[in-house]
């Protein structure tokens, strides 16, 4: 980890505003997060929701990259108009295909595999209750195949920074990867995260080659465990909340938005599109 404070490693970041035209120009697709990344303060705004719209309305390949469970995005890939949806941090894809008429799902390895692991994952689960009274279980875990959800800032009032790290050491301890968003702590048993999975949905479903990949998609995050993405692409975005966190990574975005959650998630939609007005929609 840098010694250099998060102050002065934000100015490493450029305003999306500095993106070059003609990197604007190849773009082709955008991989997303949802939560504080798509949303703001919970929930979808209507702002980037028509923003998600006038995107796949100019052809634009949409993939939200979400460390939500399995359940929810059956809804998202189903319902929302994106080409598919990578879950639980990297677990699978899912993706709905016209074609055949029905969801095709790929998985990192077997759901049938994963419950072996559930007796592991709930001995975390006791003991990080136990060691971090303030802490709770996500109210989406019900709804996961492969990994085990704290909740440090959604349901709960907000946990420190030292109550996050010590989730984060109960992980570890147990040989667990371990990824924290914006309002989670998710643990699994595997090797496995966003880019992995990301990688293969693009390489298998569209076929591109990586390098045409990660020079022509955009990818637009905000909290740590995004941080494979923003290393991977070269047109990585953080939303303005993102800062709060540059502290705890290693690999921060290339630029960032003035705007925080769903908002700065429609600033980079109107540039990508043509229409950034460079007003503060915050």
């Amino acid at each position: 980890m840098t010694s250099r404070c998060g102050d002065e490693r934000i100015r490493d970041v450029k305003p999306i505003q500095d993106m070059p035209g003609q990197e604007i120009a190849r773009i082709r697709g955008v991989l997303f997060d949802i939560d504080d990344t798509f949303t703001l303060h919970g929930r979808i705004i209507p702002e980037a929701f028509s923003a998600l719209w006038d995107l796949h309305d100019r052809g634009c390949i949409l993939v939200p990259i979400t460390g939500r469970p399995a359940g929810w995005c059956d809804h998202m890939a189903r319902m929302w108009p994106v080409n598919a949806v990578v879950g639980e941090n990297g677990a699978f894809y899912y993706c709905y295909s016209e074609e055949e008429g029905r969801l095709l799902r790929r998985y990192v390895f077997a759901p049938e595999q994963a419950l072996q692991q559930r007796h592991a994952l709930e001995r975390i689960r006791e003991e990080i209750l136990e060691r971090v009274p303030r802490a709770r279980i996500a109210a989406d875990q019900p709804f996961r195949l492969f990994d085990l959800a704290v909740d440090f800032a959604e349901d709960v009032p907000p946990l420190s920074r030292e109550e996050i790290q010590e989730i984060c050491g109960i992980f570890a301890s147990h040989h667990a990867s371990c990824k924290v968003s914006s309002i989670h702590v998710n643990g699994w048993f595997g090797d496995y995260n966003k880019l992995l999975m990301a990688r293969l949905f693009l390489q298998e479903r569209l076929g591109l080659a990586w390098e045409d990949a990660r020079e022509s998609f955009v990818f637009i995050g905000d909290s740590p465990n995004d941080e494979p993405m923003f290393e991977a692409f070269p047109l990585s975005v953080g939303v303005a909340n993102v800062a709060g966190f540059i502290p705890m990574m290693n690999h921060l975005p290339a630029y960032i938005t003035r705007n925080e959650g769903g908002s700065g998630f429609a600033e980079v939609a109107r540039i990508i599109l043509g229409r950034d007005d460079s007003g503060d929609r915050g």
